[in-house]
């Protein structure tokens, strides 16, 4: 991981005033750190509107208990999926998308801005960064997003997505309305640090997920551009390509992590009980699911959650991408309008 790499999404710092690209060195324009607000956040609504169905899927997949209890062969991927659609109408895979959305635009800022800034951090004298701190910005852009705002927002979405209740029917109706009754709703009877519960786990997660998506990302277009000269000048690849280096590189990071995942997503549904520690919450979760569920249990889930983050990461690079270049291209125009 010591190869040298270019930077596929600017620079990490940006000069001047906001807005303002500025040539280091001579070289390419930095990227400013709004553009990278801007795209970061559309490109995150995106994913958001498309995958959120699989991500649903998954939070059931990994709360299933009962099926286990009675002998029964747990529910696979179309078969949750059906079930759900069945039991609570085709709008119950899309239980919690409230409280994703509203998440999901400062989550996508924080995780570019952190990524770019790090990665200045990390570059070297020639504006050149080597794998390893690409890896590094990325686990600390991982990090900073699950603590700013990955950890409450999963609490709430994951105790929207575990209720179990029909939208078609009025009089079922669940404990949480919607994403701001929930966190009204555990912040008044649980207190505010429950929208924390399994912070650590939360932030390893997402640390390894940007970690492994951001240097593979990177590694995968330095590739391409390589292999394709005419690319070269601009840096930007054909949006087929983006697609298809983002779905590999996005599905690099859940194989790694699953079982951080799956204990994480029952610590967050549980309600919290007198007396317990972080610790001991992360020992009896896990401790239980082994001892009642066996070690396949680490990996429930594991087939939605690929399936929602590899595209996901696919929309969210491409989107990312272009919008990157209609701002660059907008701005440009408003500049040489100002100009004259």
């Amino acid at each position: 991981m010591s190869t040298t790499t270019g930077k596929p999404f600017g620079g990490g710092r940006t000069g001047g005033r906001m807005g303002a690209p500025t040539k280091p060195n001579g070289g390419k324009e930095k990227t400013p750190l709004s553009t990278h607000l801007i795209a970061g956040g559309v490109a995150g609504l995106a994913e958001a509107l498309v995958c959120h169905p699989l991500d649903t899927i998954k939070v059931r997949m990994q709360l299933s208990k009962s099926r286990k209890a009675r002998g029964l062969k747990p529910l696979g991927f179309w078969a949750t999926g059906r079930q759900i659609t069945a039991r609570e109408t085709p709008l119950g895979l899309y239980k919690g998308l409230g409280a994703v959305i509203s998440g999901i635009v400062p989550k996508m800022a924080i995780r570019f801005a952190s990524f770019e800034t790090y990665k200045g951090w990390l570059t070297g004298p020639d504006g050149k960064i080597t794998s390893k701190g690409t890896f590094l910005a990325g686990l600390g852009a991982g990090a900073t997003e699950a603590v700013a705002v990955v950890t409450p927002m999963e609490v709430i979405k994951i105790r929207l997505q575990a209720q179990q209740h029909s939208l078609a029917d009025p009089l079922d109706i669940p404990r949480y309305r919607n994403a701001a009754h929930a966190a009204f709703t555990i912040v008044r009877e649980e207190g505010l640090a429950t929208l924390y519960r399994g912070v650590t786990l939360t932030a390893l997660r997402q640390a390894t997920n940007q970690g492994v998506n951001f240097t593979a990302y990177q590694q995968f277009k330095k590739w391409a551009l390589e292999f394709q000269p005419k690319y070269q000048e601009t840096g930007a690849l054909p949006s087929a390509q983006t697609m298809a280096i983002g779905l590999i590189s996005g599905a690099m990071g859940p194989f790694s992590n699953a079982p951080i995942d799956t204990i994480k997503t029952r610590i967050q549904k549980a309600a919290k009980e007198p007396g317990e520690t972080a610790l001991s919450r992360f020992l009896k979760v896990s401790s239980d699911m082994f001892k009642n569920e066996g070690a396949k249990a680490f990996y429930k889930g594991i087939t939605p959650r690929v399936l929602r983050v590899a595209p996901g990461q696919a929309i969210v690079f491409t989107v990312y991408e272009r919008m990157k270049r209609l701002i660059d291209k907008a701005k440009a125009s408003f500049d040489a309008t100002y100009d004259e």
